[in-house]
């Protein structure tokens, strides 16, 4: 493509209000994908196409990169609660974008917390860690974030997360094998008890999926 052709893609997407999509530049986007497919030989003015670089990659980039944006974050209400038990909920699903290669890792996420004099909705637990996990970030930091970022927002003393995930930068390319990788991320100092119970739950969940 050249940089006629890219003026001239650009100045019709301001007149067609493309770059008014909330969230990313919807005209770099559809520029950047359209870059790509012909560097890999593609005809992308092929019916079949249009379509992907115009709108399907673009929007599909917008939604998988939620977490970026905190106006869609989901609002963590809180009830007061007469206990300082873990509160533990398992078998989350999870799936974000690798930053190496721009492909997904799915997997599980299992979240425990010891309530600070309130607890928040379970529904909100699977909302905040697919939140977390919708932007461009390496298994590791999404676990640590989401055991941050959770600590944070609710005020809890401690938080415990594991996720257990398969990443299809290797499935597809590289060693070419399905495996999982586990990473943990810890905050505050919890007993070793709790630390029992939160493996126990998560052995438990797998056991049974």
């Amino acid at each position: 493509m050249t940089n006629e052709q890219l003026s001239t893609e650009r100045t019709a997407g301001e007149a067609n209000g493309s770059t008014e999509t909330k969230g990313i530049d919807t005209e770099k986007a559809q520029r950047g994908v359209r870059l790509l497919l012909e560097a890999v030989g593609e005809d992308t003015t092929d019916g079949a196409l249009v379509e992907t670089w115009q709108r399907r990659v673009p929007e599909a980039f917008e939604t998988l990169t939620e977490g970026n944006r905190t106006e869609t974050k989901p609002t963590l209400r809180t009830f007061d609660a007469d206990t300082n038990e873990l509160v533990i909920k398992t078998g989350i699903p999870v799936q974000s974008l690798c930053e190496h290669h721009l492909l997904p890792y799915t997997g599980t996420a299992h979240i425990a917390y010891r309530p600070a004099g309130e607890v928040v909705g379970l529904s909100k637990l699977t909302r905040y860690i697919r939140w977390q996990s919708r932007r461009l970030t390496v298994q590791e930091q999404l676990t640590n974030d989401i055991a941050e970022g959770f600590a944070e927002e609710i005020g809890a003393d401690i938080v415990l997360v594991e996720i257990a995930a398969s990443h299809l930068c290797e499935t597809m390319r590289g060693v070419e094998t399905t495996s999982k990788t586990r990473t943990t991320a810890t905050v505050g100092d919890p007993s070793t008890a709790e630390r029992q119970r939160f493996r126990e739950a998560i052995t438990n969940a797998e056991e049974h999926e």
